[in-house]
C-alpha cells in the first residue's frame, strides 16, 4: 500500500507523456480556421501536423477530409488507446504502446525502403490498436447526439464499410465519424511514397469546414469518455 501512491504517479505521469488529445483537438481547430479563411498555403503547412499525407496535392476540399479523417483515427491512437492500456498494464503497457505507434508512424508505410520493417511495424501496431479503436467507434456512437449526430448511422457505416478500409482499425473509427457526422470520408488519398485509392466511408456529404469542427468536438467527448472509461477500469482493478 506504501507503494501505490508512487504507482499510481508514475502511471499518470507515463499516461500524460504517451496521449496526444489536447494537441490533436487544437491543431484541428487551427486547421479548421485556417480553411475558414481561405489560407490553403498555411493550411497545407499545417497538415503535416495531423498526418502523413502530401499537402501539395490537396485543395481546401482535400485539406478538410484529410483533417477529419486524422481527427478520427488519431482519438483512438493518441487518446483512447494509450488511456486504455494504462488502465489495464500500467506504466509499462501504456510505454509500449506509446513506443509501437511511434514506431508504425515513423516506418510503417508500405514504401520500397521500408518494404519489410514497415509491414512488421504496422501489423504490431495493427495488434496494439484492435481493442482501442472498437472502444472509441462504441464511444462515438454513444456521444453523436452530444454534436447533432446520428448513432445509427455510426452503426450503419461501422458495420458497412470499416472493412473495405485497408487498416483494420482506422477503417472502423472513421467510418463511425463519418457516419456519425453524416459526411462521406475516402477517396484518392496521396502520402509522399504513394497514392492509395480508399474506400467510400459513408453516405452523406463532402465533409465542410463545419464538419471538421463538430469532428473536433466529438473528439474531445470521445477522449473525456475514455478517461471516465479508464479511471473505471482503474478502479476495478484496486488489489
Amino acid at each position: 500500500r506504501q507503494g501505490r501512491p508512487w504507482s499510481i504517479a508514475a502511471t499518470a505521469a507515463a499516461t500524460w507523456i504517451s496521449v496526444g488529445g489536447t494537441s490533436l483537438a487544437r491543431t484541428g481547430l487551427a486547421m479548421s480556421e485556417l480553411l475558414e479563411r481561405g489560407d490553403i498555403e498555411a493550411a497545407r503547412r499545417l497538415l503535416p501536423s495531423l498526418c502523413g499525407r502530401d499537402p501539395a496535392w490537396l485543395d481546401g476540399a482535400g485539406l478538410t477530409r484529410a483533417s477529419l479523417e486524422s481527427v478520427a483515427e488519431n482519438t483512438s491512437d493518441a487518446q483512447v488507446a494509450p488511456l486504455l492500456c494504462a488502465a489495464v498494464a500500467g506504466v509499462p503497457g501504456v510505454l509500449a504502446y506509446r513506443g509501437i505507434n511511434t514506431l508504425d508512424s515513423m516506418i510503417g508505410y508500405r514504401s520500397a525502403r521500408y518494404a519489410r520493417f514497415g509491414w512488421a511495424a504496422a501489423r504490431l501496431d495493427d495488434a496494439a490498436n484492435y481493442v482501442g479503436a472498437r472502444a472509441t467507434a462504441v464511444l462515438v456512437v454513444m456521444f453523436a447526439p452530444l454534436v447533432s449526430g446520428s448513432p445509427s448511422g455510426a452503426v450503419r457505416a461501422w458495420r458497412r464499410d470499416a472493412a473495405r478500409h485497408p487498416s483494420p482499425n482506422a477503417g472502423v473509427v472513421e467510418a463511425a465519424f463519418a457516419g456519425a457526422l453524416g459526411v462521406r470520408l475516402g477517396g484518392p488519398t496521396q502520402y509522399r511514397h504513394e497514392l492509395q485509392i480508399r474506400p467510400t466511408l459513408g453516405d452523406g456529404h463532402e465533409p465542410t469546414v463545419a464538419d471538421l469542427r463538430r469532428a473536433v468536438a466529438l473528439s474531445r467527448t470521445v477522449q473525456a469518455g475514455a478517461a471516465l472509461l479508464a479511471g473505471l477500469l482503474c478502479y476495478l482493478r484496486r488489489p
